[in-house]
């Protein structure tokens, strides 16, 4: 247990140091072990964005207030996601997310998750409209739960996004 908090107590100041100075962020980034992919998941846009539907992702820990926040207490992350209704009011959010300074996105969460913005695009004729509900991740995932991720997190969202069928999904990495 000891090490396991001495661990959040590192990975929290590094967090801390790396949005503080972005160089010593891209300096780790040369050296970090990274997962890679020969298959780009893309696919090019063949409808104008003014007619499109989108979804939201986020990394950033946002969640609802009425929501059980994201596990802070355990140093590999937390591979859950929190569903959010589109028609939240942004006073209802709350961020959990230990490994970021979010004290900016605190006053104006739509720096970490543009719902505002996007429906200002809605209002505009900018953008088709929203699916009825978003996502959010806390985006600090580590050892075994990268496993969890991949094989339990995130086909349980793309079954979800299926269901919602967004022309596109933005993602917020924070």
């Amino acid at each position: 247990m000891r090490r396991g908090r001495a661990r959040i107590a590192v990975d929290r100041a590094l967090g801390r140091a790396f949005t503080r100075l972005p160089l010593l962020g891209r300096l780790w980034a040369r050296t970090a072990s990274v997962r890679t992919s020969a298959r780009i998941p893309w696919t090019p846009f063949a409808t104008p964005v003014a007619a499109c539907r989108a979804a939201l992702i986020t990394t950033g820990g946002v969640h609802l207030r009425r929501d059980a926040p994201f596990d802070m207490r355990d140093p590999h992350g937390d591979p859950t996601f929190r569903e959010i209704p589109a028609a939240t009011a942004v006073t209802d959010f709350r961020i959990t997310h230990d490994y970021y300074d979010h004290r900016d996105a605190d006053r104006d969460v739509n720096i970490v998750f543009p719902l505002e913005r996007f429906r200002e695009l809605v209002e505009r004729q900018a953008l088709a409209g929203l699916t009825a509900r978003h996502w959010s991740f806390m985006g600090h995932i580590d050892g075994p739960l990268v496993r969890t991720l991949e094989t339990v997190t995130i086909p349980a969202l793309l079954a979800r996004l299926d269901d919602d069928r967004p022309d596109f999904v933005f993602l917020v990495p924070a």
